[in-house]
């Protein structure tokens, strides 16, 4: 167990800009794409975190090569693709608890087929999987568990693809969809391969980076609505040359709902109207809670505008940066509820539960359901130590326990676990103390 926590006092007011580190969802996508392509990439600003480390050491334990060169504005990541054919056949792989990097890694390590086996830490053998590796092995490829079924660790052999449609659930996670796109093209040797989805199709956003990250890699992907895609045969990756990471969207969110809670303006850079990300949609959600919200191509600026309104809304689109929601409606004006957030319980933990519990414990009455929960905030923030279950927005979420709103005070509050931020932001509450005042 670690005893080490970080004690946040309160903070009347914020106001400043925060340049974002990179988008982890697209910064796992590129360093797959890039390695699975013909040609050199040069991938700038890719977020430095846990995540991505994760990705980079089973590349190159893969024989993929990659160098960083660090440059006077950031950093640029050289990367040698391998146009589908991994010089390593066998490695042992630790993901972490890197769903980003695990799912898609499975799938093209399935379909190119040899001896591997994918493990984490004790969380990530419990997130599911077994969506992706069923509807993988329907396909013909040879996947096995080694530990629980239908969760990792995995054994991966050789297989061959003998099939023209696969389907698989979109109910679950997106990121079974996301790693099906991502091979398709490795599978569509001799003929078309469709993807049907099963089922309603949650977090389509992440769904939209995925599809413009593949067609920035040169291949076109035919799309009926949300129900099927298909890849015509003879497509490879191709380097784009030079592609940006973009600041990354849900790590805006605490510093936007700072902004909207604790006076403002409070700008982050990085991110703007002409996002991929669908998470730069949280800023609509704050302008619903009454925020005076203002955008540019690169940025976007929060304030507060009033006191906070109580919201109750659909967060399918959303389910990441919804959290912040959750903990913005300590300071609105009555009861908010964030609804369709079922895949909140099988993230990095059950963030329903947590989320539910850590709000209890500043006071708010919370209800919580299978897909949703309902915040009713307290008449005063009580000071709190707060658990973060080795989840990242945890952290991140409940430092904006200590900001004064306009309706109520924050509340000193001690974080445990801090460094849990690594996953996604090492800096996070280095740039929190910077924009508070």
């Amino acid at each position: 167990m670690t005893h080490e926590y970080l004690d946040l006092q309160t903070v009347p007011h914020v106001e400043g800009a925060v340049r974002l580190p990179g988008s982890k969802s697209i910064s796992n996508r590129i360093l797959l794409l890039s390695a699975l392509s013909q040609g050199q990439v040069a991938i700038v600003d890719l977020l430095a975190s846990d995540d991505t480390a994760v990705m980079l050491a089973a590349l190159r334990s893969l024989g993929v090569q990659w160098s960083e060169e660090k440059t006077a504005t950031g950093t640029i990541h050289h990367v040698t693709g391998v146009a589908g054919v991994l010089p390593n056949k066998s490695a042992d792989l630790f993901m972490g608890n890197a769903g980003t990097a695990i799912r898609p890694l499975t799938a093209a390590l399935a379909v190119i087929g040899g001896d591997y086996t994918l493990h984490g830490v004790p969380r990530m053998h419990e997130r599911p999987i077994g969506d992706l590796v069923d509807a993988l092995n329907a396909a013909g490829t040879n996947v096995e568990y080694t530990g629980n079924k239908g969760y990792p660790p995995l054994h991966i052999k050789q297989g061959k693809i003998t099939t023209e449609r696969l389907s698989v659930r979109g109910d679950v996670s997106s990121q079974f969809l996301t790693a099906l796109l991502m091979v398709a093209p490795l599978m569509a040797k001799d003929h078309a391969i469709t993807i049907d989805v099963i089922g309603e199709l949650i977090s389509k956003p992440y769904i939209e980076i995925t599809l413009n990250l593949i067609r920035r890699f040169g291949v076109k992907v035919e799309q009926n609505g949300w129900e099927s895609f298909t890849i015509q045969p003879g497509q490879v990756y191709q380097s784009p040359g030079t592609i940006h990471v973009e600041g990354d969207a849900s790590s805006a969110s605490y510093f936007l709902a700072a902004g909207a809670i604790a006076g403002g303006p409070v700008r982050v850079e990085g991110v703007g109207k002409d996002s991929i990300q669908g998470d730069v949609r949280f800023a609509a959600a704050l302008e619903q809670m009454g925020a005076q919200i203002t955008m540019g191509d690169n940025w976007i600026e929060a304030r507060a505008n009033g006191p906070l309104k109580a919201i109750d809304a659909d967060f399918n689109h959303i389910p990441d940066a919804a959290m912040t929601i959750a903990v913005a409606a300590l300071y609105a004006d009555g009861p908010s509820t964030l609804r369709n957030i079922a895949s909140w319980r099988v993230k990095e933990t059950d963030r329903i539960a947590a989320m539910a519990t850590e709000l209890r414990k500043v006071g708010a009455i919370v209800e919580e359901g299978p897909d949703y929960i309902k915040v009713t905030p307290p008449a005063q923030i009580t000071p709190a130590t707060i658990d973060t279950y080795d989840d990242h927005r945890m952290a991140m979420c409940f430092s904006l326990v200590s900001l004064d709103g306009v309706l109520r005070k924050g509340a000193a509050v001690r974080i445990n676990d801090p460094k849990c931020v690594n996953k996604t932001f090492p800096e996070y509450f280095k740039a929190f103390a910077e924009i508070a005042k």
